[in-house]
């Protein structure tokens, strides 16, 4: 009863076992690339292997499908490999695990890696399926997307021929995917002055804590308080009513998550370090008046501390706190393709200042590549006025909406035949492969979908058993519908 080769449709969950049972994290995908190729070998499917590594299958439409648009089915090969502490695994050796828990598919102390296993075991049923109906056929099976996207990004181009893709890795049945973020990152960086401590200063510890944080994307629309823009507003309002001097900072530790904690060393003159501490409570009660409603546990503490030896200078303690506090941080602005989707942001990530040296990353995402780039620059020009460096890297492309998409049109018609609802349509502010995908072949149009997952990523990830099946029956109902390719 245990056994996942029992469950509906025997032809998925089969492949998905075998999956499973070939160890493929991500930069070890050699032994699953090679157990796909033996598949399309034995089922006559033309398999080959780009320059970058990724798979891709080719097979020929069903007679009288030839008109059909060409769909490319789109999956990556590699899971991420998490277990609990007491679990004894070798991600690259062993098997993983599976069981059944009512209506969802486990794994033993072990992520499952349905996140994007089921996606490529989908593609491998419907290409290997006699009595599928479907126009010319493709499937890009990417490398390492866990790990950087290094497939999608390294994706060499002129192979594909299709005129669709269908990205499979969704976490939500029923719902469609019609595009997502790209981001860029942006360092500042500068060296600057200490000076010893002038006379009659008390040594304070300002500390930030009990924020709820997120993921950068994902969860900015939420209303999170950020724990730099809250402690460099303080320092901004600190220096001027109180003469501080900073000492050093330390706030976040993840570009791509919101700071949820930090703290700050400063020094205040001795005849206003009475009042200090008040000062410091009043700020803690308006931040929590402020964020009432998304930050219930905020805490904003100070505490005397040991005597510090030196501080900033005061030309660059005045620069660095007012680039701080005017980074552009939170949503900047909605879509105006979507309802209720962000199009353009920034995340204040991290922020090191300590020893003469200065550090400042962020993490700008945009569904609107000018949009993405007009932000890093205004970021960038705030810290290159204080004479920091600036870099900015690690881009990749977003996807915007398009609500004319062909592809999109048609998938609502048919999940609503079979299924007598429409899907909710969605956009997601954090990266997918179709935006990577989509610079290398412009023009593509571009949606995704997937089964219902949950805790990817970790060794709770589930995957929901009737919508493995509703998935799968709806990407096969949605090859046998694919618009003429004159129609796109």
């Amino acid at each position: 009863m245990n056994d996942i080769r029992n469950l509906n449709p025997r032809e998925l969950w089969n492949y998905f076992y075998e999956i499973t049972s070939i160890p493929h994290p991500s930069g070890k995908e050699k032994a699953i690339v090679q157990y796909v190729k033996e598949v399309a070998g034995k089922n006559n499917i033309e398999a080959l292997t780009d320059r970058a590594g990724n798979l891709i299958l080719r097979k020929a439409a069903t007679p009288g499908m030839e008109s059909r648009a060409g769909i490319i089915l789109q999956s990556h090969l590699d899971m991420v490999p998490q277990k609990n502490n007491d679990t004894l695994h070798d991600f690259e050796k062993d098997p993983i695990e599976t069981w059944i828990d009512g209506d969802w598919v486990k794994a033993r102390g072990t992520t499952l890696g349905a996140d994007n296993g089921i996606g490529v075991a989908a593609t491998l049923a419907v290409m290997t399926s006699p009595g599928i109906k479907h126009g010319p056929l493709e499937a890009l099976m990417t490398i390492e997307e866990e790990t950087g996207m290094t497939g999608a990004r390294d994706l060499e181009p002129g192979l594909l021929k299709g005129d669709i893709m269908i990205n499979t890795d969704s976490e939500d049945e029923g719902e469609l995917y019609v595009g997502c973020a790209g981001g860029i990152d942006v360092t500042a960086s500068m060296n600057y002055s200490e000076v010893a401590v002038p006379s009659g200063m008390v040594t304070y510890k300002i500390d930030i804590k009990g924020l709820k944080g997120g993921h950068s994307g994902m969860d900015i629309a939420l209303g999170r308080a950020n724990a730099n823009k809250l402690l460099f507003r303080f320092l901004m309002h600190a220096e001027s009513d109180y003469g501080i001097r900073l000492v050093s900072a330390s706030v976040g530790d993840l570009r791509n998550a919101i700071p949820r904690e930090g703290h700050a060393v400063v020094t205040v003159p001795s005849d206003k370090a009475e009042a200090f501490e008040p000062f410091v409570r009043e700020y803690e009660e308006m931040y929590r008046a402020e964020f009432s409603d998304t930050e219930p546990d905020l805490q904003f503490t100070t505490t005397e501390s040991p005597a510090a030896e030196t501080v900033l200078e005061s030309s660059d303690q005045y620069k660095i706190i007012r680039a701080l506090f005017v980074t552009p941080n939170g949503v900047l602005r909605m879509s105006t393709a979507m309802d209720n989707l962000v199009e353009t942001s920034n995340n204040l990530a991290i922020v090191k200042i300590a020893g003469g040296e200065f550090l400042s990353l962020s993490l700008t995402r945009s569904s609107v590549d000018s949009a993405k780039e007009a932000t890093a620059w205004k970021i960038a020009a705030a810290y290159q006025l204080i004479g920091a460096e600036v870099k900015l890297d690690g881009d990749y492309p977003g996807w915007k909406p398009n609500m004319e998409s062909a592809i999109f049109h048609s998938m609502r018609k048919v999940y609503k035949d079979i299924y007598g609802v429409v899907p909710e349509t969605r956009g997601i502010h954090a990266g997918l492969e179709c935006g990577i995908i989509g610079s290398v072949y412009p023009g593509l149009d571009m949606i995704s979908f997937g089964p219902t997952i949950r805790y990817p990523h970790s060794p709770d990830e589930k995957v929901n058993i009737p919508s493995v099946e509703k998935f799968y029956n709806f990407m096969v109902a949605t090859l046998e519908a694919a618009p003429e390719k004159s129609d796109l």
